[in-house]
């Protein structure tokens, strides 16, 4: 699976647009985790906890748009991108979104 953040695929050609695919997860860390994180934002400097996090939560939710691009038989997904969003205290949404499309290799 090609997976891009521009519109086209060098070398190929778009035959076929199978239409928007998805992947997200919500994620929050363990409760002592956010008391040394809250402890740290005091001295400064990364947050390694929550940066692991996103991470983590980042290739899920990678991984689970790539699955609904195989399932539409998608040869790659161009346009990708990330968004997030606070859901609740604690907790964040990590998105991952892009047009799943079926390639042929140019000429």
């Amino acid at each position: 699976m090609i997976v891009v953040t521009t519109d086209f695929v060098p070398g190929y050609e778009i035959v076929e647009t199978l239409g928007i695919v998805t992947g997200s997860i919500v994620n929050s860390k363990h409760l002592g985790k956010d008391i040394a994180a809250a402890f740290k934002t005091l001295a400064g400097g990364e947050i390694k906890s929550y940066t692991e996090l996103l991470v983590e939560s980042r290739n899920i939710a990678l991984k689970r748009m790539i699955s609904e691009a195989e399932r539409l038989g998608a040869d790659a997904v161009v346009g990708v991108r990330f968004g997030s969003s606070s859901v609740m205290q604690g907790a964040a949404e990590l998105l991952a979104y892009g047009t799943a499309v079926r390639l042929k290799k140019k000429e």
